[in-house]
């Protein structure tokens, strides 16, 4: 028992050793309570400390001098890229429709292949309407052959001019019925309205198709326009030829620049949100129809100073930090702009390079004078004498 009390006494001695030499202010804190210790500072340590007769003391309060640490201030941009998901579609899209109802007699192209404008796809059975053109090319070949004996009789005076006017609409009616037969025989051919590729065809030859039949679908991917929607408050900002950058999901690794060609003109009410197209270049075919999309614009965002967040502190007026300044410390008030993983940015009086109290700060108080251990400033501070 003996011993233990002996080992606990001697404990307590080394701990309390050790506080009195290595916490700041322990001998000023027994001073104020009685004890007097026959040792402490050497003289010039306390001056340099501030604790000499008259000078600031280590501690909290106007008038006494602190130790802190300080960071600097950096400058950072938010809402400077926007990200989203959009859903691409080709640039020009025709569904090919059956003009007339037949018999499909070939197909002359597959699908996935290339095609010009004005190219055959497919043909109908068209040996009636074969017929109808050759009888309207007969009749109109005869009618214009009457015109032209009429009208030599009409300049000799032989006929009257009511035979005249008789043969020349006999030969205006027989050229519209030409142009109907023609027409008619030409609707038995379908061609491709645009330069793209070919998709699936939904015919088969031999069959019978009614008029207005899906034949297949052609795309123009030369060009592939993603639609994606942006939040409200990005309106303002988003404007027709600005640059976007998109990587493909099916394509990893691979970027794509393209220019915002559509935006919508009014905002869905449902998700707040603005509907935005954008036309990507496709010269190489690497992008598809119906892929998805990560679309991301850039913009001017928004410039806030960033502080450590160990120095926000909180009052009856709001957040606010100190800041050391001419050796002092001065309180600047600080609005929470964003919380990120590396600092808080701020809406506060602050500029590049400013020191920023982040340690000693519960000690501080308006205009007190302050030294700073580590930091910005720290140069600025008088060093003590080695004791």
């Amino acid at each position: 028992m003996i011993r233990q009390f002996l080992a606990s006494l001697a404990l307590l001695f080394v701990a309390g050793f050790a506080w009195l030499f290595f916490v700041p202010g322990a001998p000023e804190t027994l001073a104020r309570v009685g004890i007097v210790l026959p040792f402490g500072p050497a003289p010039q340590a306390e001056a340099a400390r501030g604790g000499g007769p008259g000078g600031p003391r280590f501690g909290g309060g106007a008038g006494r001098l602190s130790t802190v640490v300080t960071t600097e201030v950096v400058m950072a941009t938010i809402n400077d890229t926007l990200s989203a998901v959009g859903e691409g579609s080709p640039v020009r899209s025709v569904t090919v429709m059956a003009a007339s109802a037949g018999t499909l007699a070939e197909v002359l192209v597959r699908p996935g292949q290339s095609v010009a404008a004005g190219d055959v796809i497919a043909r109908f059975d068209a040996a009636g309407e074969q017929i109808d053109y050759n009888r309207a090319m007969l009749a109109a070949t005869d009618a214009a052959a009457t015109l032209g004996r009429v009208t030599g009789l009409a300049n000799s005076n032989v006929v009257a001019g009511s035979a005249l006017a008789a043969a020349e609409l006999a030969d205006a009616n027989a050229q519209l019925a030409l142009r109907n037969a023609e027409l008619a025989l030409e609707r038995r051919t379908i061609a491709s309205p645009i330069a793209g590729a070919i998709g699936l065809i939904r015919v088969t030859p031999g069959n019978y198709v009614g008029a207005q039949t899906a034949v297949t679908t052609i795309d123009d991917t030369s060009a592939i326009l993603i639609d994606f929607w942006v939040p409200e408050r990005y309106a303002a900002q988003i404007e027709t030829g600005m640059a976007v950058s998109v990587s493909a999901i099916a394509l990893p690794g691979r970027s794509f620049k393209g220019t915002i060609s559509v935006i919508d003109n009014r905002i869905d009410p449902a998700s707040r949100t603005l509907q935005v197209q954008a036309e990507i270049p496709n010269p190489d075919n690497a992008l598809r129809a119906g892929m998805s999309f990560s679309v991301s614009l850039g913009f001017p965002g928004e410039v806030y100073p960033a502080v450590n967040p160990l120095a926000i502190l909180w009052s009856a007026e709001g957040s606010y930090v100190w800041k050391y300044e001419d050796g002092k410390a001065v309180r600047v008030m600080a609005e929470i702009v964003q919380r990120n993983s590396d600092g808080v940015l701020v809406r506060a009086d602050l500029e590049p390079g400013d020191a920023i109290i982040t340690e000693g700060i519960l000690q501080l108080s308006e205009g007190a004078p302050v030294r700073v251990l580590e930091g910005p400033g720290a140069e600025e501070a008088p060093v003590p004498p080695a004791r």
